[in-house]
């Protein structure tokens, strides 16, 4: 009788600098749920609020936005009540700020897999920003509840809200790959994170786009390089498109004119999320072979 012969399996990368074997993603998809299902449960056990979190962050710091920048600051807000106009932009800004923190801590709080075991590891970095959807339709049931005591009906352009929301995904996923690959060897990424969202923040929520002057022309667009000041303004006018207004004065009279569509400002963000994924995609696989011995 023939001895039974060793089997032995060797894992290789694919070719390429942009490599992604979707059928072996596919086949670790139960694997994938449960770190999705896993992150979910993590993040909220012994917590005495749970899952209120994900409602309360967004909630107080549009409360505190409304007094500083609104009451105080008096910052114009597209003719939208001032909470309406600050909680629908930190609607998707928490939602990526949360993808991008938590993407960039996947590698190094998931050793464990990255050590004894096999998974495609490009799964760890997007487990947060699927995740993270949880906690935008949580609070996007704060939002509906504004807009009912506002007595704001969302127009048919809400349809289009997802479309934002998979820029800010492909932005989150993209920086999360690249700072998830530098914080296996550099540990001061986790701790630059908190101030790089919170300055990023101050960038794309306090100032509606109309609010820079016209005098600065298409110079005006370079702004959308930030890809999630499109998102935010693309976010929150289609889903309050026929209640944003600007006050301007013509001939000693003052009147109003619609907010316009931002899509210049979405055309100039979407290739640089593009750009950002890419890169972050081709930095991942270029060090992706060390991750094992570093963290």
């Amino acid at each position: 009788m023939p001895e039974p012969t060793e089997f032995v399996q060797i894992i290789e990368p694919k070719p390429g600098f942009l490599r992604i074997d979707w059928r072996e993603i596919w086949l670790y998809r139960e694997l994938f749920g449960f770190l999705v299902w896993k992150d979910v449960k993590v993040k909220y056990k012994q917590t005495l609020l749970g899952v209120a979190w994900a409602v309360l962050v967004p909630f107080f710091q549009m409360v505190v936005f409304t007094i500083v920048f609104g009451k105080f600051g008096k910052l114009p807000s597209d003719g939208l009540p001032q909470p309406i106009f600050y909680y629908s932009a930190l609607l998707p800004w928490a939602y990526f700020s949360t993808a991008l923190t938590a993407s960039s801590n996947s590698l190094v709080s998931n050793s464990a897999l990255l050590t004894k075991i096999y998974v495609p590891r490009v799964i760890l970095p997007m487990v947060p920003c699927i995740t993270g959807m949880l906690n935008l339709f949580l609070a996007s049931v704060i939002l509906v509840l504004m807009m009912l005591y506002y007595n704001i009906i969302p127009p048919a352009t809400a349809v289009l809200f997802p479309a934002f929301i998979f820029i800010a995904f492909g932005t989150a996923f993209g920086f999360g790959l690249f700072f998830a690959s530098l914080n296996v060897k550099y540990r001061d990424v986790r701790m630059a994170m908190p101030f790089v969202t919170q300055l990023w923040m101050f960038c794309s929520v306090i100032l509606p786009f109309s609010a820079i002057p016209e005098k600065y022309g298409n110079l005006r667009y370079l702004y959308g390089l930030n890809p999630m000041a499109g998102v935010i303004e693309g976010a929150r006018w289609c889903l309050l498109k026929p209640y944003m207004f600007v006050e301007k004065t013509v001939g000693g009279e003052k009147i109003r004119e619609a907010v316009d569509a931002p899509w210049t400002l979405v055309l100039v963000g979407l290739p640089v999320m593009l750009a950002i994924l890419v890169g972050g995609l081709a930095y991942f696989n270029y060090v992706e072979e060390r991750f094992a011995d570093i963290v």
